[in-house]
């Protein structure tokens, strides 16, 4: 069967609702359901953010485009600074609260279809959405990969070397070959985000440096030395959003300040 516009919008749009006993406790403001066809016109995408310790709260660029960010409200938020659940087209890490129950991430959705799902802490109370991306005919990334980490006011950072051997990272962003860090965050859990469209044949490694930080906030919001290990979260994906996709995620210890670990070398295709 297939669905025309007005049928498959008010299918779309229909995902994006549960259950008022599910929901009622997170609040999704951005993503939006349904379609879209990238920023509105004037809105830019600003994924790189200052390294700042001790971490700011909510850490999004000023000017970040609706279109490109996750944000909202959870009202059941617990007193002991766990961090939320995240869950965007299957990859699941923590989302970073602040103490009011806010949460502001930005994020580079790929072309085509994409599931947004928060979770509050304690799991208790959920709420997702379902959108369908068209960028005005940008190339879907053929492979991307995505790190998140476990502990908050540290600042991991994702390298990648591609088979040209082509270093893609927080001080060199977007390479010749079309490979790009999309998002940089350093304020604790991530995402970083690497995309590339048109990927070489060859061998891809993957590493994770351990930056800095080592901070955690307590309930008045002052922010203290903790023990600075950590667990990076990498998560490879090919040909995603199609039959094809592959998704293979790693758990790798960080345990001081300067570490640079090798998490994955894999060839592609």
């Amino acid at each position: 069967m297939t669905l025309r516009f007005p049928q498959l919008l008010l299918l779309l749009c229909s995902l994006s609702v549960l259950p008022l006993a599910v929901a009622q406790g997170v609040k999704l403001d951005t993503p939006a359901g349904g379609w879209r066809t990238g920023a509105p016109e004037g809105e830019g995408e600003s994924f790189r953010q200052a390294v700042n310790y001790p971490a700011s709260l909510v850490n999004t660029p000023a000017g970040q485009a609706n279109t490109a960010r996750i944000s909202g409200q959870i009202n059941a938020t617990p007193k002991n600074n766990e961090p939320g659940r995240l869950i965007v087209n299957g990859v699941s890490m923590p989302l970073k609260i602040d103490p009011a129950g806010r949460f502001d991430r930005p994020f580079s959705f790929p072309n085509g279809s994409n599931s947004v799902e928060v979770r509050s802490p304690d799991g208790q109370h959920r709420q997702r959405t379902q959108f369908l991306n068209v960028s005005g005919g940008a190339t879907p990334a053929k492979l991307r990969v995505l790190l998140a980490w476990d502990s908050d006011g540290t600042d991991l950072d994702l390298h990648l070397i591609t088979p040209d051997g082509a270093h893609i990272w927080y001080g060199d962003r977007v390479v010749a070959n079309g490979a790009a860090l999309d998002v940089d965050v350093t304020t604790g859990y991530g995402p970083e985000i690497f995309a590339m469209p048109a990927p070489i044949k060859g061998q891809y490694l993957v590493y994770v440096n351990y930056f800095g930080g080592g901070y955690r906030s307590d309930e008045e919001g002052r922010e203290d030395a903790v023990q600075p290990l950590t667990t990076a979260q990498v998560t490879v994906i090919t040909e995603e959003g199609t039959p094809s996709e592959k998704m293979e995620t790693f758990l790798v210890p960080m345990r001081a300040v300067g570490e640079l670990t090798l998490v994955k070398g894999f060839s592609y295709p």
